[in-house]
């Protein structure tokens, strides 16, 4: 079994994320696709982060699996989502 922590992942800038800086925190991975129904939650998922950043990192992942809702470059999902409040990788 893989370690968590051990596992590459790039950002939206593809810069690596290094997992092992959450160690003491709960990581929530989250599908995100900017062409999908439930965006709104985008809002609700930064108000769970902003309540419980001490012990939590809300990490999205741009996915286009489901229905093409996520067809667009890096530099389309970064212009439609805040960075800053959803890591996007």
């Amino acid at each position: 079994m893989t370690d968590i922590y051990k596992i590459n992942i790039n950002s939206l800038q593809n810069k690596a994320i290094d997992l092992s800086e959450y160690k003491n925190k709960f990581i929530l991975f989250v599908n995100v696709a900017s062409k999908c129904g439930f965006t709104s939650q985008y809002k609700e998922l930064e108000e769970l982060y902003n309540t419980y950043k001490e012990n939590l990192i809300v990490i999205g992942s741009p996915c286009n699996q489901f229905g093409s809702q996520e067809p667009g470059t890096s530099e389309d999902i970064e212009a439609f989502c805040k960075v800053n409040l959803v890591l996007l990788f």
